[in-house]
C-alpha cells in the first residue's frame, strides 16, 4: 500500500516562505499597501497584512501591539475588513516594518 504525503495548504506555504524571506515580505506588503487604495483589490491587501502578521509574530502579537482583541484584528484583516491606522501600524510594527510616504501615479 502506498503512503499518500500530508499535504500544505496554500496559506500555510505562503506563510512558510514570507518568514523565510524578508525581502519578499517587504515586498509582499508594498504590493499589498497599494491594493488598499482600490476598493476591488483591498481584500487582497488586507489578506496579505494578515498573512505577513502571521509569518511575523502572529496575529496574537499584533492584537497585544494594537490593544485590541484578537477577535476584532481578525475582523480588521478580513477580506471585508476596514482597519484603523492604529491597526495597521500595529501590524507593522510587529513585523518589524514601517509606513513610509512615495510619489504616486499623477502626482505633479
Amino acid at each position: 500500500m502506498r503512503k499518500i504525503k500530508a499535504s500544505v495548504s496554500h496559506h500555510e506555504r505562503e506563510i512558510e516562505e514570507l518568514a523565510a524571506d524578508r525581502e519578499l515580505a517587504v515586498e509582499y506588503l508594498k504590493a499589498a499597501m497599494q491594493s488598499l487604495d482600490n476598493p476591488d483589490d483591498r481584500a487582497a491587501g488586507l489578506l496579505a497584512l494578515r498573512a505577513v502578521a502571521e509569518a511575523y509574530g502572529g496575529l496574537g502579537a499584533v492584537a497585544q501591539t494594537a490593544g485590541i482583541s484578537r477577535e476584532s484584528l481578525y475582523r480588521a484583516l478580513s477580506p471585508n475588513g476596514n482597519p484603523t491606522l492604529k491597526t495597521l501600524l500595529a501590524v507593522l510594527n510587529t513585523v518589524g516594518m514601517r509606513l513610509s510616504v512615495e510619489t504616486g501615479v499623477g502626482a505633479a
